[in-house]
């Protein structure tokens, strides 16, 4: 029972520290370019503990909201870019000691224990994903999966339960 508490915790810390849906800042977020009249390029950059799924999602998320926000109401995606920055990280490392010493007359001994922490090397991977759209007023008669971004938004901000 006390070890699925801990890990319930850990869980909720870990994703209560993942990259939010907001404009890009200092821990990620989004960004989009105006590549034409109705293209435009949407970029999600998450930090270490966002999840792909999630930065695919939010990448979808401003994709449907950018279409929306220009007076279209379905997208296509004509080139998607997902990858990973990754990198390690390695703790400092720092060393304690403690020591005694006795003396007897003319006898002396001690003994010294030194203890090292740190020194622990952790990998980490930040989820980077690119879309680029052509938005449409009305459904367009393409070989292409077209997407409604009215139903793209209210589904996602169902799932991440995000309000506004």
């Amino acid at each position: 029972m006390k070890t699925s508490f801990v890990l319930i915790i850990a869980a909720l810390l870990l994703t209560s520290c993942a990259t939010a849906y907001q404009k890009r800042g200092l821990t990620g977020g989004f960004s989009e370019t105006q590549l034409g009249e109705n293209i435009f390029q949407i970029s999600f950059k998450g930090n270490a503990y966002t999840s792909h799924e999630r930065a695919l999602d939010f990448n979808f998320l401003r994709s449907a909201e950018i279409t929306l926000e220009n007076g279209f109401r379905y997208f296509v995606i004509v080139d998607s870019e997902k990858y990973s920055k990754t990198g390690t990280y390695t703790t400092p490392t720092t060393y304690h000691t403690t020591g005694n010493a006795y003396a007897y007359g003319n006898y002396g001994h001690g003994s010294a224990t030194t203890t090292t922490t740190g020194g622990q090397t952790y990998s980490f991977s930040k989820p980077r994903t690119t879309n680029t759209i052509v938005c449409f007023k009305d459904k367009p008669e393409i070989g292409a999966l077209v997407y409604d971004a009215t139903f793209i938004v209210r589904s996602i901000k169902e799932k991440y339960d995000i309000k506004n």
